[in-house]
């Protein structure tokens, strides 16, 4: 599958919940965008990852976000992809922007988070920020 870049949209309740590192996090009732890049091997197929481990919630964490999906408080509503070889996680970082969650999925860059919270459905926004920074938006509603 191709590299690309993502955005992972989840809807929660309140909730308190450990992180890693980060420790207990509140997260306000909502919706919790999670950006990612799939640069690597398989490219675009990590989101499949992402998608299968909120569906079966059968595995151990890896990163910040999986404690997010295996969680069922949190529901992953959709995904929106978007391919290409450049890295550009960072730049679909600061074109969401907004309320975010501190250090959250960003410990290999100099982003201060790579988690936003949003009080409304933001499926068209996310969509918007993705064709900001060049990229044509690819949306899979998961619920």
């Amino acid at each position: 599958m191709e590299p690309g870049t993502y955005c992972l949209i989840l809807a929660n309740p309140a909730v308190t919940l450990a992180v890693g590192r980060l420790g207990p996090v509140a997260f306000r009732p909502g919706f919790h965008l999670y950006v990612g890049s799939a640069l690597g091997p398989g490219g675009l197929l990590r989101v499949e990852r992402h998608r299968r481990l909120a569906r079966d919630r059968d595995r151990p964490p890896r990163w910040h976000v999986d404690r997010l999906l295996l969680d069922p408080r949190f529901r992953l509503i959709a995904t929106v992809t978007g391919e290409g070889s450049a890295r550009l996680e960072c730049d679909l970082a600061r074109a969401i922007g907004g309320e975010r969650v501190q250090d959250f999925g960003a410990s290999d860059c100099a982003c201060g988070s790579h988690l936003f919270f949003r009080p409304r459905e933001p499926v068209d926004e996310v969509m918007d920020a993705f064709s900001m920074i060049g990229l044509v938006p690819s949306l899979e509603r998961t619920a």
